[in-house]
C-alpha cells in the first residue's frame, strides 16, 4: 500500500493523538463523556426518587422494611454516585459504589418483571418490565466503564492521562 508523506496511517494501528484530542476510531464517546452521560441520567433518576417517591413504592419488594425510606435512600445514592462520577478524584470509587448499588436494586426489577406493575408515568405493558433487568446489567457495566474499572482506553485518552510517578513511559 502506498502512502504519501504526511498521510495518516491506514495499517489498522492508531496514530498518535495530541493531548486533549481524542481518537474516535471505535465510534464510542470518550470515558469522560460516558461518565458525564451516566451522571446526567443518575441526577435525573435520583431527583425523581426524591421528588416523587410514591411512583417507586409499588416497585419495592414486600419483604423490605421501610419502603419510603429506602426509595429516598436510593435517590440519594443515585445523586451521590452522579456527583462522584463528575469528580475525577472520586470517579473510580463512585463507579464501584454504583455497581454495588445496581446489584442491590436488581431484585426490585426481577419482582416487577415477574409480577407486572402499574405506575403512573411508566408503561403498563409487561414487556417493559422484562427489559429492565438486562438493561440493569448494561448500566452496571456502563458505571464500571465510566469509572475506568473495565474496558480499554482510546489512544486519545491514554495520551492525555498523566502517568503516575514511577510508571515507565510507553515505548
Amino acid at each position: 500500500m502506498h502512502q504519501t508523506p504526511g498521510s495518516p496511517r491506514t495499517s489498522g494501528r492508531s496514530a498518535r493523538v495530541a493531548p486533549g484530542q481524542s481518537a474516535h476510531s471505535t465510534g464510542r464517546p470518550p470515558r469522560r463523556a460516558r461518565s458525564r452521560q451516566l451522571a446526567g441520567a443518575l441526577l435525573f433518576a435520583g431527583s425523581d426518587h426524591l421528588l416523587t417517591p410514591e411512583r417507586y413504592l409499588p416497585m419495592m419488594p414486600g419483604f423490605l422494611p421501610y419502603p419510603l425510606e429506602l426509595v429516598l435512600l436510593t435517590g440519594l445514592c443515585e445523586l451521590a454516585g452522579a456527583i462522584g462520577l463528575l469528580l475525577p478524584r472520586w470517579r473510580r470509587w463512585a463507579a464501584m459504589a454504583l455497581a454495588l448499588y445496581f446489584v442491590c436494586v436488581f431484585p426490585a426489577n426481577i419482582k416487577n418483571a415477574l409480577n407486572g406493575l402499574s405506575v403512573d408515568g411508566l408503561p403498563s405493558t409487561r414487556w417493559y418490565y422484562w427489559l429492565r433487568p438486562p438493561f440493569q446489567l448494561l448500566i452496571l457495566l456502563w458505571a464500571l466503564c465510566a469509572g475506568e474499572l473495565i474496558g480499554r482506553r482510546t489512544a486519545g485518552e491514554a495520551a492525555s492521562k498523566p502517568r503516575e510517578q514511577g510508571t515507565p513511559a510507553p515505548s
